[in-house]
């Protein structure tokens, strides 16, 4: 995974799980999430392109093989994905629709096929467990936040993975999808006094939940998590990719010291470096509403992923809220029984203690009032500094990046065919990581079985009698995928210079 200039990420991941591994850092244990490396191949394809070609010795070969792997070649998805969202663009999808008179079944079609270009890109959907485990904990927002359900569509999600099946789908995959791609760090360091406040009553009241075995009533019995590591059935199933791992910090896991609790501490949180929101918003069967929302973000932390989802609920008290206002109540009014049982009861007491009782619940309620606005304000923050773009902007960052990705695994599987002649597709799939470690010291998970399907699609690779996989020469591959879109324009504007 690289950024926008070419720099190394953090760490890029495709599933991961708590591994039980702690450590301290400043009185604060440290938590370790594994990750699984992502089928992205981390390297700029210009470098990628000329690394390669300076590996090739014949000069004739080293100008076919740049020429091959023109982008203009592999623009056509592009042109697709474009028309098909021009249909259900949000704001001027309902005038296309009314100008092209399609009907309603083949409305349903080019849906689910505008959804099928979005899985293809080299964006992970968040499965189950992720979200479980991005859930866990809490960072910079404590409120909980909820999708108004009702204000989502369920209908066009439900039909698409109806007829293309995924495995550990998360609870609203009918609802709304969330894909990510990379992993990165954000760290915080403050005092965080109010915060240490929630800790410290959130563990004594799971500790007074403990002693009174209420919490049993609560529990829920865990799933053993089923990690699946196969890339394809053709994939060696015993070949484990190396994992990675990075630190989760949070107040939570503090230990209980005057010290910690005076001076300032910095917490971390691993970041979905992209996140990409599609869904739809509920409409009626009398007016249905065709709009699919597609919106980008960037370097939104796992434990506050609730940024990104669509059409919120207002924040609700937190769970300490409610026990600071029940615990309040629970001493006011024992307080009151007392005083009204006393022989001389005296009325200005009570009324003082009734006073002092709704005072200071009016006191709870303002202040969450008060943490309400900060946190919508936070949201709002946030919202404007992480989005990067929606629409038809989102969609030319998918375009660019499924090109991309396509022409870099479609450049190291024939290089590595060219060079190194026919291979199985197991043997393909290791030198391919071989090479990427070798020549540019990055690891990553080769996507082979994907690679060898799009130069089957080009024409430029066949499979002998016993399913070894081989490629044309280069000069041969160049005239069966005709002529880039770049060498059009070229020639258009070398004709004139040349009468």
């Amino acid at each position: 995974m690289e950024d926008e200039e070419g720099r190394p990420a953090t760490a890029s991941a495709a599933a991961m799980e708590a591994t039980g591994k702690k450590a301290k850092r400043d009185g604060v244990v440290k938590e370790v999430i594994r990750l699984e490396r992502e089928s992205v191949i981390p390297i700029l394809k210009p470098k990628l392109v000329m690394k390669l070609a300076y590996l090739i010795e014949r000069d004739n070969d080293r100008a076919q093989f740049k020429k091959l792997f023109q982008v203009g070649r592999y623009l056509d998805v592009c042109a697709v994905m474009q028309q098909l969202y021009a249909l259900f663009d949000p704001v001027n999808g309902e005038k296309s629709l009314e100008q092209q008179g399609i009907t309603p079944n083949e409305l349903d079609t080019l849906e689910l096929n505008f959804l099928t270009y979005i899985f293809q890109s080299n964006f992970k959907l968040l499965s189950d467990e992720e979200y479980e485990v991005a859930q866990s904990g809490q960072y910079l927002l404590n409120l909980p936040i909820k999708v108004d359900e009702s204000k989502v569509d369920s209908k066009l999600l439900t039909r698409y993975f109806k007829e293309h099946p995924h495995d550990n789908l998360p609870a609203f995959a009918d609802k709304y999808i969330v894909f990510r791609r990379g992993i990165g760090i954000d760290r915080t360091t403050d005092y965080f006094f109010m915060e240490k406040v929630e800790v410290i009553i959130s563990r004594a009241w799971r500790s007074l939940l403990r002693v009174t075995r209420i919490d049993r009533l609560f529990s829920k019995k865990q799933v053993p998590s089923k990690k699946d590591t196969k890339k394809t059935d053709e994939i060696n199933e015993d070949a484990e990719e190396p994992d990675l791992y990075v630190e989760r910090v949070r107040l939570e896991k503090m230990e209980l010291s005057i010290k910690n609790l005076l001076r300032k501490m910095t917490i971390q949180e691993p970041t979905f470096e992209r996140m990409i929101v599609v869904y739809r918003k509920a409409s009626t069967e009398s007016k249905p509403d065709r709009g699919i929302f597609v919106k980008h973000f960037k370097h939104i932390p796992m434990a506050d992923m609730e940024l990104v989802l669509p059409e919120k609920k207002n924040p609700s008290l937190t769970p300490m809220d409610w026990v600071k206002f029940l615990i309040s109540a629970v001493i006011g009014l024992v307080t009151l029984i007392s005083s009204l049982e006393m022989p001389k009861a005296d009325v200005w007491v009570v009324t003082a203690i009734i006073s002092g009782l709704i005072g200071y619940c009016a006191k709870i309620y303002f202040t969450f009032q008060a943490n309400m606005v900060t946190y919508q304000n936070l949201i709002t923050k946030s919202m404007y500094d992480k989005q990067l773009d929606s629409g038809k902007g989102t969609l030319l960052h998918l375009c660019d990046d499924v090109i991309q990705q396509e022409v870099k695994e479609v450049i190291i599987s024939y290089y590595i065919l060219m060079e190194q002649g026919k291979a199985t597709i197991q043997d393909l799939d290791l030198r391919c990581e071989q090479l990427i470690k070798e020549e540019f010291g990055v690891e990553c998970n080769f996507d082979v079985v994907d690679a060898v399907k799009k130069l089957e699609k080009l024409g430029i690779v066949s499979r002998d009698s016993i399913g070894r996989i081989l490629c044309v020469p280069l000069k041969r591959a160049n005239e069966i995928i005709g002529t880039t879109t770049e060498e059009m324009v070229i020639k258009a504007q070398q004709a004139p210079a040349a009468s």
